[in-house]
């Protein structure tokens, strides 16, 4: 009997314990979901992200075959937004830089963009606004193909902006249409002497082009120090092959292992018939450090 009531009491004990553990991780769970899509209160905030991933292998007399190398990419995320009762402006900036070198071969970059969104609104609803947007997207570094420089610091410069309508659930969920958008690219003289490049005619160092876009913004938590990021933008051209429509989609997985431990997963996807006939993309996986400022 003494030992029944030994057992029934640590059966409760780890019944009470279990459901204690459950309760915290719930609480947990809630508190970072909480954290995520709670809405920022008027005024100004600022929020900053800078991340440094490095990878390296070395091969020494190994008769299996490898090659040493070592790559490494950093990364800046800076968001400054601004609210009020009825307005809304939301800033991003976004930067990349990565490098890979292989033994014996020349030092390759595997990753160079800097980008600036905008986006104002004006709330006319609870969910809507009347809204005007602008983009910046470019690169630091020059760009080779097959030997040939093809690119450089600020050629190409790709510009988008125009007046739109934007719905927004929170700061995690938001769709912004925009049917009357203009778009401008931008290239050094040196790269259209002979031919086009990235859709500017030969000779020239502008196209312009009017179109409608459509940008997207989704952030969710997967699960307990996981996030799942999706940013994506459409657009075409209303005088030229309106039907072949440009994308670039970007993903990014967070994996938070501790303050400043965070594994990364980024994958990235551009269609621009004018640049290239396919798909662009590039996929990044590591491990980084990470500076929040």
């Amino acid at each position: 009997m003494k030992k029944h009531i030994i057992f029934l009491a640590l059966c409760s004990v780890s019944l009470v314990q279990a459901q204690l553990s459950e309760r915290d991780l719930l609480n947990k769970t809630e508190e970072v979901v909480k954290n995520i899509t709670q809405e920022k209160p008027n005024g100004w905030s600022r929020k900053g992200l800078a991340t440094f991933i490095a990878n390296q292998a070395i091969f020494n007399n190994w008769l299996a075959g490898g090659q040493t190398s070592f790559s490494g990419n950093i990364s800046l995320s800076y968001d400054f937004n601004y609210k009020s009762d009825t307005w809304n402006w939301d800033n991003k900036l976004t930067a990349g830089y990565g490098i890979t070198k292989i033994k014996k071969q020349e030092l390759q970059k595997t990753d160079d963009r800097v980008q600036f969104n905008s986006l104002l609104g004006k709330k006319f609803t609870e969910v809507w606004y009347y809204s005007m947007f602008f983009n910046f997207r470019s690169q630091f570094d020059a760009g080779f193909e097959k030997g040939i420089k093809t690119s450089k610091l600020l050629s190409p410069v790709f510009l988008q902006f125009g007046p739109g309508v934007l719905w927004k659930r929170s700061d995690s969920f938001k769709i912004n249409v925009a049917p009357a958008t203009s778009k401008v690219v931008l290239v050094d003289a040196d790269f259209t002497r002979t031919s086009g490049s990235f859709g500017v005619l030969q000779g020239e160092t502008m196209r312009y082009e009017f179109g409608a876009a459509v940008s997207g913004y989704y952030k969710c938590l997967l699960m307990e120090n996981v996030t799942m990021e999706n940013i994506l933008n459409l657009y075409s051209n209303y005088n030229e092959d309106a039907q072949n429509v440009d994308v670039d989609y970007t993903l990014n997985v967070n994996m938070k292992v501790n303050k400043y431990l965070t594994t990364t997963f980024a994958f990235q996807t551009i269609y621009d018939d004018n640049a290239f006939a396919g798909f662009q993309t590039r996929q990044i996986i590591g491990l980084g450090v990470n500076y929040n400022f």
